[in-house]
């Protein structure tokens, strides 16, 4: 039963092959939302980049947001930028025009955000233009390789850090997203594609080594609950 668990999985999720109608999608696109808020992402990146704001007491600071899907993380910083007083330019990048469009219709009461359609693996960025490069459920739907590539891209844009918020592969969450989850799931494509998400998904060593092939400095991942990690890593320049 555990051998599935021991490498990640090459099955395609939906939203990668696209075989899914319009409807599907922007119901997916709503109930992640309440996903990610159930399931910590926000609270995950609050413990890594906003900390990381916060420590270094930046009065002005620039995000982008790759695979930024309908910018929910991006409202989150602006919010906590607000509060603080910090002044901060905020980018979303997304290949699928739809989401892109969603970032903007989304963030309407937030003039810092911006949204760009662009390709993860050629960034339409110059190097070093923000100081933070993120993305969050975004790697797991790559090959190691391609996952290396988006590293060595994020760590170009980015003339700090750059922070990957992703899935842990463990068999704890796979059985209770496809247990317990499954009452509180509508959407067809958030019922099969979070399970399959997971078993797509990384262990910690297996998030360092692409780290390092991607040639990051100072690579750390860490978990956080539930059955997230995220890796740290200084930018390339």
């Amino acid at each position: 039963m555990f051998e599935r668990f021991r490498q990640r999985s090459l099955e395609l999720e939906h939203l990668d092959k696209g075989d899914y109608t319009a409807e599907e999608y922007e119901g997916c696109l709503v109930e992640l939302r309440r996903v990610n808020r159930w399931l910590g992402d926000a609270t995950a990146l609050r413990e890594s980049l906003l900390a990381e704001i916060e420590k270094l007491d930046l009065r002005n600071f620039s995000v982008v947001d790759v695979g930024a899907g309908s910018g929910e993380l991006l409202r989150v910083i602006a919010n906590n930028a607000r509060r603080h007083g910090r002044k901060a330019e905020l980018a979303g990048v997304e290949l699928n025009q739809r989401s892109a469009t969603a970032i903007i219709e989304q963030s309407r009461d937030f003039p810092e955000i911006t949204a760009v359609r662009g390709d993860a693996f050629q960034l339409p960025f110059v190097d070093n233009q923000f100081d933070y490069a993120i993305c969050s459920l975004f790697t797991h739907h790559f090959k190691d390789a391609d996952v290396v590539a988006i590293l060595r891209e994020l760590g170009r844009v980015a003339a700090r850090r750059l922070f990957v918020i992703d899935l842990q592969r463990h068999p704890v969450a796979y059985f209770f997203y496809t247990t317990v989850g499954q009452l509180f799931l509508h959407n067809r494509l958030i019922r099969e594609d979070g399970a399959l998400s997971i078993l797509r998904s990384f262990t910690p060593g297996e998030l360092e080594k692409l780290a390092e092939r991607a040639g990051l400095k100072g690579s750390k991942v860490v978990r956080r609950f539930p059955y997230r990690l995220v890796l740290a890593a200084s930018a390339l320049n």
